[in-house]
């Protein structure tokens, strides 16, 4: 959701967490199976192992429900940014560009146009050890709050 444009974004604050009712309900969907393998466990019959069988597959579908959502996000986030390092850097440098780690990519985002050609550079050059140094070296940061 989208926050109040007021709010400045850093990278102490930029991180994205699920919403505490999905992390609620993950824990009561882990509770449910190990009380069900609990049940299957010290009590055995098809009934106890068909209700683990559910409980399993409903914390597999909350996992993936979140999992996917992050999967498109990242496909969109390199998408976004092999488009924004092409208008900033030209086409000609498009090999470049997707030369580019998605984690790096990831990083980037946050650069503002005016710094994110040098912070490129430097990814090239390997100056970075990891993504999130990346962000430690942005300036000028882009906020995004809109993610999954």
């Amino acid at each position: 959701m989208p926050r109040p444009a007021d709010r400045l974004q850093t990278h102490a604050n930029h991180r994205s967490y699920p919403h505490p009712a999905y992390l609620v309900a993950g824990l009561v969907l882990l509770v449910e199976a190990g009380r069900r393998a609990w049940i299957a466990g010290t009590e055995f019959s098809a009934q106890s192992a068909w209700a683990l069988a559910v409980a399993a597959a409903l914390l597999v579908a909350w996992f993936y429900a979140r999992r996917s959502a992050q999967i498109v996000q990242d496909r969109l986030i390199r998408l976004e940014m092999q488009l924004r390092l092409e208008r900033l850097l030209g086409s000609e440098r498009r090999t470049e560009i997707e030369s580019l780690l998605l984690s790096e990519l990831i990083a980037l985002r946050f650069a503002s146009d005016s710094e994110l050609p040098v912070l490129v550079e430097r990814v090239r050059r390997g100056d970075f050890a990891r993504a999130a140094d990346i962000k430690l070296a942005v300036k000028s940061w882009r906020a995004d709050w809109l993610r999954a």
